[in-house]
């Protein structure tokens, strides 16, 4: 492999823990905002009353949803992409038994990413520029995860 081939390989994972990297740097802080003032002050004065078609009264547990799920998990995957550990754990859900399940993952949370998007415009009846930036962001986390120079990175060695 020359020189130019490590590069272009190593910049698409690069753009996969960017990408990771953003959104879970995101997702901790607006997770933890929602936490920390459950009525939404902090974030701007969001009203309660964008809950009223939601199971929720207040902000508190979509922000632990918010923190954990797009937050922390994506912080672990930043991790576990540049170190590439066992877990059989994670293992266990890893549905491309032929690729490190790091890699698996950070197509999960994409997926997280827009089912999150979806349910929140449905409970809150409405978009705003953020809800379209996080579901268009969703994309091109699935697609540099996709890319054939990323997944030889990931790709499991045969035994």
């Amino acid at each position: 492999m020359n020189n130019q081939e490590i590069v272009i390989k190593f910049t698409g994972r690069n753009i996969l823990i960017f990408l990771m990297t953003f959104l879970g740097i995101s997702a901790l802080g607006g997770g933890a905002a929602l936490i920390i003032s459950p009525s939404g002050k902090l974030l701007g004065g969001l009203p309660l009353s964008i809950l009223e078609h939601s199971p929720f009264n207040s902000f508190f547990l979509p922000g632990i949803i918010l923190f954990i799920f797009l937050g922390l998990i994506p912080g672990l995957l930043v991790f576990a992409l540049i170190n590439k550990p066992a877990n059989r754990f994670a293992e266990y859900f890893n549905f491309f038994k032929d690729m490190h399940w790091a890699w698996s993952f950070s197509i999960y949370v994409a997926f997280a990413l827009i089912i999150w998007i979806q349910v929140e415009t449905i409970f809150v009846q409405g978009t705003g520029w953020l809800q379209t930036f996080y579901m268009l962001y969703a994309l091109p986390v699935i697609f540099v995860a996709l890319l054939p120079q990323v997944r030889i990175i990931y790709k499991k060695e045969k035994l």
